[in-house]
């Protein structure tokens, strides 16, 4: 399909967030690359793919995701077919063409990277900071692992600033493209340490932090990527929001839902709008929004996040700028537009977003790079 010009017709294309829809319009595609958006008619001798009825977007980015499951285990012999299936399963199917793994055994993870862009396997971009550092005496005990579905690999602690500084070296030496610290029991000096090696690098630094104390050491430490919303610890006071500065967000917001879901409805109740206020007051704060949802360790169908966000005060281009340009610019290619020369990496979804963000979810196509890479079946 790459060889031959491939054409999205009749949808609503929206080529950046912030830009006037393109109604009834023609996404152009040649070489894996976006030729043009327009609403010109299809050359002869063109692929065309239908999109009536539906809304073209930029390909979507979940920033937090791990690649930790028992079912990526010895990702070389997985079958291409079954590790085709499992990655539709998991984000190819909501339109997700990149993610950012944040903690996985990273000689795993970048085997199933390898497969994918050697062509051997339809999937997702993987960018991923490999195993994230966690502090000596911070790691869950088997019964947590198991409960998750997490596969058995060694992992590796650290003690001090100095350990943490050496351990980050070594991750980005090894090919990583960011850095995940764990910030249970985790020295304070070691969050500076990571944060100077990986900007030596150019590489983002994530933080897993447990209560508002940690997200606000972490802020002053540099970091660029708070990896959770923190409800348990009530609403963000303003001293943390006035630390922000440069720090984006993924809220993963279902993820706490989840966590309570054991609990009488108040409670999952109570914990969630937590969660939503704390996303409301780092917007109205001017910070950054990155989708996220801490896929791995919930369900992969996005919609509920999507509502959430929304609660939050988000609007549908915003969400979309959270999935697309938002990640582009922080992270580089692919930048999260459609436009002439770049990667066509899209998502074709049913329905109008801009009137149901759970429109977001009913995924018609996914490419990367040109490719139909997710399509789903007929009704």
């Amino acid at each position: 399909m790459a060889d031959r010009p491939l054409a999205l017709v009749g949808g609503t294309i929206y080529v950046t967030p912030d830009a006037d829809p393109i109604r009834d319009g023609i996404v152009f595609i040649k070489d894996g690359r976006v030729a043009a958006a327009s609403g010109a008619t299809v050359p002869p001798d063109t692929e065309v793919l239908s999109c009536a009825g539906c809304t073209i977007l930029a390909g979507f980015c979940n920033n937090h995701v791990h690649f930790f499951e028992r079912k990526w285990s010895n990702a070389a012999a997985i079958p291409a077919a079954e590790l085709m299936l499992q990655l539709q399963e998991f984000c190819t199917r909501f339109g997700f063409t990149t993610v950012f793994d944040l903690s996985s055994p990273w000689a795993n993870t970048r085997v199933m990277r390898e497969r994918i862009e050697s062509g051997e396997v339809p999937g997702p971009r993987i960018r991923s900071t490999g195993q994230g550092l966690i502090a000596n005496g911070a790691l869950p005990p088997d019964a947590v692992t198991n409960l998750m579905g997490v596969m058995r690999y060694p992992i590796a602690t650290v003690g001090n600033a100095t350990e943490v500084g050496a351990a980050a070296k070594r991750l980005v030496h090894e090919g990583v493209d960011g850095v995940k610290l764990f910030l249970k029991s985790f020295p304070v000096a070691g969050i500076a340490a990571a944060v100077a090696e990986a900007r030596r690098a150019a590489k983002p630094v994530f933080v897993h932090p447990n209560d508002g104390a940690d997200v606000l050491t972490a802020l002053k430490a540099g970091v660029d990527v708070i990896a959770h919303t923190t409800p348990h610890s009530g609403p963000w006071d303003d001293a943390l929001l006035a630390a922000i500065k440069r720090a984006a967000l993924t809220p993963t917001i279902t993820l706490w839902k989840s966590y309570q879901r054991h609990d009488r409805a108040s409670a999952q109740e109570a914990i969630v709008a937590t969660a939503v206020g704390q996303l409301k007051s780092w917007i109205d704060a001017g910070g950054t929004v990155l989708f996220g949802t801490d896929l791995g360790a919930v369900d992969p169908d996005p919609t509920e996040e999507y509502e959430l966000m929304a609660a939050a005060g988000m609007t549908f281009r915003d969400i979309l700028r959270s999935l697309t340009t938002a990640p582009g610019e922080r992270f580089g290619r692919p930048v999260g537009r459609i436009t002439a020369g770049l990667d066509a990496d899209i998502a074709v979804v049913n329905g109008d977003p801009a009137k149901d963000v759970r429109a977001l979810a009913d995924v018609r196509y996914t490419l990367r790079g040109g490719k139909v890479i997710y399509r789903a079946a007929e009704p």
